[in-house]
């Protein structure tokens, strides 16, 4: 009777100890509001309409998913990539950043802050040092305290977000919150997804939004519906006020037209459901640019093959009927450093 008793102390105190997780993780989680004021600039820079910009979008990866790198969520086995690869990543993409000087503005995604996955580098910081250029906004779109999976060894603090840099001054950045989030207590620990967006005046008195975003993953596609219609209102609003419109990121779906057989198999893509982005989602004018040539994002069940791992295209521009806009191009780096490829392009104006 002794041990059965000691047993269900010990299961009633797991079980509280459960609960008082649950409590702090409720009282400490990240709510933002629908809207935040990143930045506002009384002396912004005014963009010539016969001016022209070039572009380029990456997700980093948090510099921990280099081609070495498989990821448990995603079928594979291993929590974070060794300090010395993480640092390596990060040394590598900042030179790659820095050697392409002649981009105007760079839209990153899962660049962290003193995470324990990244060994609390703050890579944001890095990142803007080395680059130099006079501008740069982070907007967090995954912060909690202790993330708890897998139980053998958790992922613990993560802080980490979107980085936009510029060598241009919006006269305001603002990050928006897309609706829609996973029931209690899953939300808790999942990313709290959102798209960050730079208003640049132009010089025939309208606006530039260039838009950073990083869509859902594990979702099953709801939570990318609902995302995907909150952003078609909100550039489609912009649109008709006469503002010209710039999205780029990571949308963690194909883009319109896309087949997944351009390169080869998608079935190792495990949590993760590939879709294309339906080719009516918007009206006719409106540009999706991608680069058919090479994928911009591979599988994590397993570390990176050529011609073997699944790969495909989840990165990628949409721009507005007033911009013209030349093909992207997707940089083959063959996933050293990062699970996605930048991807490139420069517009102009209409």
């Amino acid at each position: 009777m002794k041990l059965l008793r000691y047993f269900l102390y010990l299961v009633l105190g797991l079980a509280l100890l459960f609960g008082l997780f649950l409590l702090f993780s409720t009282i400490v989680d990240y709510k933002p509001e629908e809207r935040i004021i990143i930045d506002e600039s009384s002396m912004p820079d005014t963009l010539s309409i016969n001016d022209s910009l070039c572009i380029l979008t990456w997700n980093i990866g948090y510099c921990g998913l280099g081609k070495e790198m498989d990821f448990f969520y995603d079928g594979g086995e291993k929590i974070r990539d060794s300090k010395k690869s993480t640092n390596n990543n990060l040394s590598s993409i900042s030179k790659f950043l820095v050697s392409n000087d002649t981009v105007d503005i760079f839209l990153l995604q899962e660049v962290d802050i003193r995470s324990k996955r990244t060994y609390h580098i703050n890579e944001v910081s890095e990142i803007a040092d080395v680059l130099d250029y006079p501008n740069h906004y982070f907007a967090p779109n995954f912060k909690v305290l202790f993330l708890p999976v897998p139980p053998s060894e958790p992922v613990g603090l993560v802080h980490s977000g979107l980085l936009t840099v510029s060598k241009i001054k919006p006269y305001m950045v603002e990050r928006f919150d897309f609706p829609g989030s996973y029931p209690w207590p899953k939300n808790l620990f999942m990313l709290d997804r959102c798209f960050l967006v730079s208003r640049i005046a132009l010089s025939n008195h309208k606006d530039l939004l260039i838009i950073n975003t990083h869509n859902s993953a594990f979702d099953g596609g709801t939570l990318k519906k609902h995302e995907m219609e909150y952003l078609k209102d909100f550039v489609e609003n912009e649109y008709i006020k006469g503002n010209y419109v710039l999205v780029a990121g990571d949308w963690n779906q194909n883009p319109p037209g896309f087949e997944g057989s351009s390169f080869n198999k998608d079935s190792e893509y495990q949590n993760f459901e590939l879709a294309n982005i339906p080719s009516d989602f918007l009206p006719n004018g409106w540009n999706w640019i991608y680069d058919h040539t090479y994928p911009s994002n591979r599988s994590l069940a397993a570390p990176y093959k050529p011609g073997e791992t699944a790969t495909t295209i989840l990165d990628f521009f949409l721009c507005s009927p007033n911009i013209k806009t030349n093909r992207a191009k997707t940089i083959n780096l063959n996933f050293e450093n990062s699970d996605h490829q930048p991807v490139l392009t420069s517009i102009k104006f209409k």
